[in-house]
């Protein structure tokens, strides 16, 4: 991943509704939101909210799947997930006891489900 797509990915999170907004769809995986419920979940007026989603769409942090007349948005782990980790490649400059707090707390708090 380039820095202009991490760049894009903060800039869009360094917002306190598209970063609540994304924090809402993350919760509702794999199911997704409506944009609709979204902007009411939030509190927020429906063309406000998108153009919220517009902005998180274009960061590559989340997806929208028109279904009808409405549209329907889901978290892109994938690319949040690039995100993360171009932040924390190379952070402890080869020494992973530098990181070991940081990512014993970024180990989920339930396992994954075995395939």
């Amino acid at each position: 991943m380039d820095s202009s797509r991490v760049i894009d990915g903060l800039s869009a999170l360094a917002q306190a509704t598209r970063l609540e907004a994304f924090r809402v769809l993350v919760r509702s995986e794999p199911k997704g939101t409506p944009a609709g419920e979204l902007a009411s979940i939030l509190g927020v007026p429906q063309n406000t909210m998108s153009a919220h989603l517009s902005i998180l769409v274009r960061a590559g942090l989340i997806i929208g799947e028109r279904q009808g007349r409405h549209i329907l948005y889901r978290a892109d782990l994938k690319n949040f997930r690039d995100v993360m980790l171009y932040l924390l490649k190379d952070c402890c400059g080869g020494r992973p006891e530098l990181c070991a707090s940081l990512i014993a707390d970024l180990t989920p708090c339930c396992p994954a489900p075995e395939l």
